[in-house]
């Protein structure tokens, strides 16, 4: 893939998911993303994953998965040395993202009206899980206290969905923000303030349903049959018949197998659909038992419907599609762990694990370094304990 951050430089100060998959997509696009992470509490994500022995090395596969392409700072923000090595660290990046509570940064002196007076050009972007102002922006939050508060649990049955996605909706977020005010910072010649709601996050991945929760003579209306899951005498289906036109297809492929659905055969509009009687839901779920899922789905393409078998993630993640695309690949510390990439290509190539996940404080060294601290600056500072 086309480096195109190629040149940018990331202060990574985030921790668990929503922040370090963020810096991670920059990463990924060829960033020089350094991670920052206090020697005494790192990213809590290091300890976190189905291998122990990993987990007790700080590699834990929670942190691998967004941790690659980075480069590792292990320092002690709350000490005076700390906070001015971020500061002049800040003095030659181009963007800083952090994901800790709302004023943390800022009752370290470290705040963006802080960090912009030393560097007007700098892109501060804070991710939270309910925004800079409001009410609750000062309360902390997870993916799955986000879920709770947006109505999402709610909108699904009262059960919490097994993945953090808002988490990672967030980060998606994040990256697109950031990228955009590179982009305004070429025609302006300065940076900005970012800040990021984890709760509107969710929000826009349900903005249908938020949208109708607040019309007062909302109608009800049962689930689609088109877009419904059904039990087949092998496995379960998931059917995509969303629009008329493909009811009326489904209808004539349902025809031809010998089961005519009259009602299905005579949509037309929306209305059409969301009228159809419980008869016609009931003779659908029989008809599909005729048959195991794999068939229906050969048959549904056929017709150009989509369909598809419900998978299991552990069938999902071996998808030759997947494959053929390179979104896993092979961790630079060993092929057994496939790691995830872009959800895209650019110029027809995927992004590029180039760099492993970095052990705690791997770089500390280099970066300061690079900074232009003596060597006996950089032994005082570890004697110190500011890094490690």
């Amino acid at each position: 893939m086309t480096s195109a951050l190629t040149n940018v430089k990331v202060l990574d100060l985030t921790h668990v998911l929503a922040g370090p998959f963020c810096t991670y997509q920059l990463g990924l696009l060829g960033a020089d993303v350094i991670k920052i992470e206090d020697p005494s509490n790192p990213d809590c994500a290091r300890g976190r994953g189905p291998d122990d022995a990993l987990n007790a090395a700080g590699l834990g596969l929670n942190y691998q998965v967004q941790g690659g392409n980075k480069r590792s700072l292990a320092m002690n923000l709350r000490s005076a040395e700390g906070a001015a090595l971020l500061k002049a660290l800040a003095e030659t990046a181009d963007i800083i993202v952090e994901n800790y509570t709302t004023g943390a940064f800022a009752a370290l002196g470290l705040g963006y009206d802080v960090l912009a007076s030393i560097n007007p050009c700098l892109i501060h972007c804070s991710i939270t899980g309910y925004g800079d102002s409001g009410p609750q922006a000062e309360h902390g939050a997870y993916d799955n206290v986000i879920q709770a508060t947006s109505g999402t649990i709610s909108q699904c049955g009262g059960v919490k969905p097994a993945v953090s996605f808002v988490d990672y909706a967030t980060g998606y977020a994040a990256a697109f923000a950031v990228t955009a005010a590179l982009n305004g910072r070429t025609q302006s010649g300065r940076g900005t303030h970012i800040s990021v709601s984890m709760l509107e996050v969710a929000m826009q991945m349900m903005a249908p349903e938020a949208a109708a929760a607040q019309r007062p003579a909302s109608a009800t209306r049962s689930k689609e049959p088109g877009i419904a899951s059904y039990d087949t005498q092998e496995g379960q289906l998931m059917l995509g018949a969303f629009h008329p036109a493909q009811y009326r297809k489904l209808a004539t492929l349902l025809g031809g197998l010998g089961h005519p659905l009259p009602a299905l055969a005579q949509i037309k509009t929306w209305s059409d659909v969301w009228a159809l009687p419980e008869t016609t839901k009931n003779a659908l779920c029989d008809i599909f038992l005729t048959a195991d899922a794999d068939t229906w789905v050969t048959r549904l393409r056929a017709a150009d419907l989509p369909a598809e078998r419900i998978k299991t993630l552990a069938e999902a993640v071996t998808l030759p599609q997947l494959a053929a695309r390179g979104y896993f690949q092979p961790s630079p510390m060993g092929a057994d762990i496939p790691l995830p990439t872009t959800a895209f290509h650019m110029g027809g190539k995927a992004a590029t694990i180039d760099q492993a996940p970095p052990m705690l404080g791997q770089h500390s060294h280099a970066v300061l370094a690079e900074m232009g601290l003596s060597e006996q600056q950089i032994s005082q500072l570890y004697d110190a304990g500011i890094v490690t």
